[in-house]
């Protein structure tokens, strides 16, 4: 197992491994060949980033079995699962880093939603493989916060802004790799309160059927990230607030809410 981070010190933007709470800058990428360097940074002393910038960001969207239901019951309909892994796409300028505000604009509505998500990182190039063979693309597992203005989201042809808009796209704070999917559990908090958790085993469409489906169609390639959705209901966030989404094994990301005025 190994946490891969992106990470600066006041100047350019390098990737590097996270051993205990030592960073080891390295020349290169996960995603190819790479040397440690012997420049070493303790962890509290550098500015992490967001732990990688997608040649395309993916997302799973509705693929929790409460949360569909919870929507549907928002939008006055009866659930529908979804019967196949259906993919959908988000923005890379809204990406930001743990510990980064989320900017929301001032004629946003009270509706502003978090949903705490799994985030799968692509490692190599990838096409036409079976779901058993899934998991050896994955270079890694990171945690999404996909910020949703669900009026915006209602009321636009497309979510451009309602989950596209800069700074509603938190991600990180690292990547780490060999870890199983099926053993992930979220916690979602605001303001130290739980206000939902599950298990990402109870996703309608896992990790596997998601890449195997995908790459009958679209070439997955190094750097690709994939955000697997969130289950339950969803709640509003108010200026001021801090919402930090934990997955075991992974870590936590934390980021507070800055309502422009």
């Amino acid at each position: 197992m190994m946490r891969w981070c992106r990470f600066s010190t006041g100047g350019p933007i390098s990737y590097g491994i996270i051993d205990g709470d030592t960073v080891t800058e390295v020349e290169g990428s996960p995603f190819d060949a790479y040397t440690k360097t012997s420049n070493t940074h303790k962890l509290d002393a550098v500015k992490l980033e967001v732990p990688v910038i997608p040649p395309t960001f993916y997302a799973a969207g509705i693929n929790y079995p409460e949360h569909v239901t919870w929507a549907a019951q928002m939008r006055g309909e009866e659930p529908v699962l979804p019967k196949q892994a259906d993919v959908g796409y988000r923005a890379i300028n809204a990406l930001v880093p743990d510990g980064h505000d989320i900017i929301v604009p001032k004629d946003a509505t009270e509706m502003l939603q978090y949903e705490g998500e799994l985030v799968v990182v692509i490692g190599k190039t990838c096409r036409n493989v079976t779901e058993e063979q899934a998991l050896d693309y994955v270079l890694g597992y990171s945690i999404g916060n996909d910020v949703s203005e669900r009026t915006w989201q209602k009321g636009d042809r497309t979510m451009w802004r309602a989950k596209n808009t800069d700074t509603f796209k938190p991600m990180g704070p690292w990547i780490v790799t060999d870890l199983n999917p099926d053993d992930f559990h979220v916690v979602i908090k605001v303001n130290d309160n739980i206000v939902g958790e599950y298990d990402v085993a109870t996703a309608i469409f896992g990790v596997r059927t998601f890449i195997s489906k995908m790459s009958q169609y679209l070439t997955l390639v190094p750097g690709d990230i994939l955000w697997m959705g969130t289950d339950g209901a969803t709640e509003n966030m108010v200026d001021g607030d801090v919402c930090s989404i934990s997955i075991n094994d992974i870590g936590t990301l934390t980021n507070k809410v800055n309502w422009q005025k």
